[in-house]
């Protein structure tokens, strides 16, 4: 059994060789999963895995058995509303393209479980494996500050 986005499914014994990012992406559809380099190098296809920033072309479907699996379209709330962090990118201009984002969001929001109030330095070292051609970064480290403040506020 495997846990993705809150809801359990049992894959079939022919797809646990596939690699994680196609089944999401094809058989679940969930197309924020992006393939990008299919290495693992790029981190387009950034998944958590059990809370983890993961890159899910390195994954095969039996690996995640047992794990839960949140994807991008797993953040957001109920309402449809962006997620906070999301929410934070839109306003820090840090989308162009859009295809590196999701696995941008997703590995931010893994530093931000453990990590409350990062650093500029943290925060590009937490997000070293996912790879922006657009933006130059500096709207994306912003962005996660940001979202920081507004998901964890400091008590005054």
């Amino acid at each position: 059994m495997i846990t993705v986005n809150g809801h359990r499914y049992e894959p079939d014994s022919a797809l646990q060789e596939r690699k994680l990012s196609d089944w999401l992406r094809e058989d679940l559809v969930l197309t924020g999963v992006k393939i990008g380099c299919d290495i693992g190098v790029c981190g387009s296809c950034t998944v958590l895995v059990d809370g983890k920033a993961r890159h899910s072309c390195k994954m095969l479907v039996k690996d995640a058995i047992g794990h839960e699996i949140i994807t991008i379209e797993g953040i957001s709330p109920k309402d449809g509303t962006l997620h906070p962090l999301q929410q934070a990118f839109v306003d820090a201009g840090a989308i162009q393209c859009g295809f590196c984002t999701p696995g941008m969001v997703l590995g931010a929001l893994a530093l931000l479980m453990v990590n409350h109030h990062p650093s500029r330095s943290e925060i590009r070292q937490a997000l070293k494996g996912n790879i922006c051609r657009c933006t130059g970064y500096q709207q994306i480290v912003d962005a996660v500050q940001n979202a920081a403040r507004i998901m964890y506020p400091v008590p005054k």
